[in-house]
């Protein structure tokens, strides 16, 4: 444990659980990285993840993105590749793409794909998969509107998957952000979380929530605010 973080440990009061706009102002004054850090959100949800009916997982649009530059690949033919290419896709193309990435080849962070791309795409499962960038239609990147899909990536959308552990981790900006944006930003998150709730849930969903900065400290939150942050 460094010096500095434990200097930033120091100003987070372990014991209590603060207000949202509060703990966001601790984690952005207290940061000490010489980079602008992300800051991420981890939400303990009252779901057992080993059950199929209480799974939770989804995407949301940022208001404001993540202020991190996405590189976006698109396994798509034709006009569907031209339309990708003229939404902003970083690189997109056909069968060639799939022999250019099995040859090594991994210069982007998201991949979408046209339906009947998937059967080529399919080849690279044991690449993209465990690097979370397969793509899928429950996520919204398997689809013909490839145009839409990169433009909501580029603009910010983030997806997310509940652990083993039942927690939900995602990034929610950027520490220069300031805290009027990172508030909206996790207004979005919590309206998309809320409206996930498994049916099969029974009891508390949200049962604990914390904030922090990629170098910086958790800081616990009380669940019970969640229902002022979304309603502004």
């Amino acid at each position: 444990m460094g010096k500095k973080y434990r200097e930033s440990l120091q100003k987070v009061d372990r014991q209590k659980k603060y207000a949202f706009d509060e703990a966001l102002r601790t984690a952005v004054e207290n940061r000490f990285a010489k980079f602008d850090e992300t800051v991420d959100v981890a939400v303990r949800l009252g779901v057992d993840p080993r059950h199929a009916d209480q799974m939770v997982r989804g995407t949301v649009v940022l208001p404001h993105g993540t202020g991190k530059v996405v590189r976006v690949a698109v396994f798509a033919k034709g006009e569907k590749e031209k339309e990708a290419l003229d939404a902003g896709a970083d690189v997109a193309g056909a069968d060639e793409l799939v022999d250019r990435i099995q040859k090594g080849w991994l210069e982007f962070d998201k991949a979408i794909a046209t339906p009947d791309m998937m059967g080529a795409v399919g080849k690279l499962g044991r690449i993209l998969g465990p690097r979370g960038m397969m793509p899928n239609a429950k996520l919204g990147t398997v689809t013909f509107e490839v145009a839409k899909a990169v433009r909501e990536i580029k603009a910010g959308k983030i997806d997310f998957k509940v652990e083993k552990a039942g927690i939900v981790h995602a990034p929610i900006g950027k520490a220069s952000f300031g805290v009027e944006k990172l508030l909206n930003n996790l207004a979005a998150f919590f309206e998309t979380i809320q409206r996930l709730k498994p049916p099969a849930s029974k009891g508390t969903y949200l049962k604990s929530i914390a904030v922090a900065t990629t170098m910086g400290p958790g800081i616990k939150i009380d669940p019970a605010y969640v229902k002022d942050l979304t309603a502004q």
